[in-house]
């Protein structure tokens, strides 16, 4: 069974830098997500736009004895319009994502309706045996605010799709300074 093993951190990215400084790196691949929850637990689907190309993804996810069982699958552009028409929460991102050894790193920019981006994070997906994150990498490593604790329902991406929520965690990690 595919098991998701990640690790997340928040990142900083008010100025806009680090998109801009990882937009020009090589060897980081650039993806535009449209994404939607359905109505039913742990269901998502999926547009990804790379360059010219696009893709449509069903994805069933869920908890199963203490690990996360991530299920994908390629949908046509027809089915997938057919299911937006029952989204829950929606949101938009853009994804800059490289292999590192034997992990692999995506950084997500949340984006506002009008492109400026709202939340940003990083999350390394790990081998399935491995429990604890890697070093952050250097290009990624002033941005950090903090690790998330694992689990933490706070930073799944279908809580971070409401920009209020993602607004008031942000907050509260500046005002303390890390996160809790």
């Amino acid at each position: 069974m595919p098991i998701e093993n990640e690790r997340k951190f928040v990142l900083l990215d008010d100025d806009g830098q680090l998109e801009a400084q990882l937009a020009q790196e090589p060897g980081i691949t650039r993806s535009v997500l449209r994404q939607a929850y359905l109505d039913t637990s742990g269901v998502r689907i999926r547009a990804i736009g790379r360059g010219e190309t696009m893709r449509h993804v069903f994805t069933y996810k869920r908890p199963v004895d203490g690990q996360m069982v991530e299920i994908e699958t390629d949908l046509s552009a027809v089915d997938f319009d057919r299911l937006w028409k029952l989204r829950r929460e929606t949101l938009s991102k853009v994804r800059y994502s490289w292999d590192d050894a034997r992990f692999h790193w995506d950084v997500d920019f949340f984006k506002a309706a009008e492109g400026k981006t709202y939340f940003a994070l990083a999350e390394v997906e790990m081998p399935e045996d491995e429990t604890v994150p890697p070093a952050v990498p250097p290009r990624l490593k002033r941005h950090v605010l903090g690790l998330v604790p694992f689990g933490d329902p706070r930073f799944t991406s279908k809580r971070l799709a409401d920009q209020t929520h993602a607004e008031r965690l942000m907050a509260e990690i500046r005002r303390s300074g890390k996160v809790e």
